[in-house]
């Protein structure tokens, strides 16, 4: 079993927990299965479930209905998952300002990991 992470600021701020607030109680409710999910399957989940973005950068795929939802995500040392940031889906491509996003967070994550030791 993979540990799941939100990633906080350094300021104390969730984004993906506030993305989930968010959502409408049923797409949030399979938003927290397909959470689970990635939980139970670690870096072994593959589409339609998970995608690699590139660079180490992953999204959890959550689909209802017509509407989509990503979550972005990185595996850290041993079998932890942090999860970054998430966006409703209303283009085909991923666009690049959450993959952008989601790599300055992973690079304060990992800076700030290092620096409490």
């Amino acid at each position: 079993m993979f540990e799941i992470e939100f990633y906080k600021t350094a300021d104390g701020k969730c984004p993906v927990e506030a993305f989930l607030i968010s959502l409408n109680i049923r797409m949030r409710a399979k938003a927290l299965r397909a959470i689970n999910l990635l939980a139970d399957f670690g870096n072994t989940l593959r589409e339609p479930d998970s995608k690699p973005l590139g660079d180490g950068i992953f999204e959890l795929r959550v689909k209802l209905g017509t509407d989509i939802v990503r979550i972005i995500y990185f595996f850290c040392e041993g079998k932890a998952v942090v999860l970054t940031n998430g966006f409703v889906k209303k283009t085909q491509k991923t666009p690049d300002n959450y993959i952008r996003q989601a790599r300055i967070y992973r690079a304060d994550y990992l800076k700030r990991r290092k620096q409490n030791g």
